[in-house]
């Protein structure tokens, strides 16, 4: 994997996320180590709009070091931050009190993704429900016009 596949695929995960709620400036850098797929990017919230970009951010609040892997848990929801932290998987530098808000982010994005699908589930029963009645609408008019 290349840093431009890493970075991509990690930007998917965390756009979505409704961070319109957060109304305090949070800049994160992300240290990726790895041979093929290091670098660095950085998530920042600004007006309540989520930015996830391929570069430094030299005036970042925290920032957060890692091997590829745990970034990917930890985006996926899979791995706590926190528990990345104590168990040595994840550094932090910086203010660690807006370092925990990244918590509230993946949290927002996994809110935002079951919403999704929930919708998508009941679009799913509405559109069968509509096809059964009208199935069966059809099948009465044909009914009746055949007699």
């Amino acid at each position: 994997m290349t840093y431009a596949d890493l970075f991509y695929e990690i930007k998917g995960k965390f756009m979505g996320a409704d961070v319109s709620d957060i109304h305090e400036h949070l800049a994160f850098q992300f240290n990726i180590e790895d041979e093929e797929a290091g670098g660095a990017f950085y998530v920042e919230v600004k007006d309540g709009v989520l930015y996830v970009e391929p570069y430094e951010y030299y005036d970042r609040d925290a920032m957060f070091i890692c091997a590829p892997e745990v970034l990917f848990a930890i985006a996926d929801g899979t791995m706590d931050p926190v528990a990345a932290f104590t168990e040595q998987k994840l550094r932090v530098e910086g203010n660690i009190e807006k370092a925990l808000r990244l918590k509230e982010i993946i949290e927002m994005k996994k809110a935002a993704q079951e919403k999704s699908l929930a919708k998508k589930a009941a679009d799913k029963v509405v559109d069968t429900v509509v096809k059964t009645v009208a199935k069966k609408v059809v099948e009465k008019e044909n009914k009746k016009n055949k007699k």
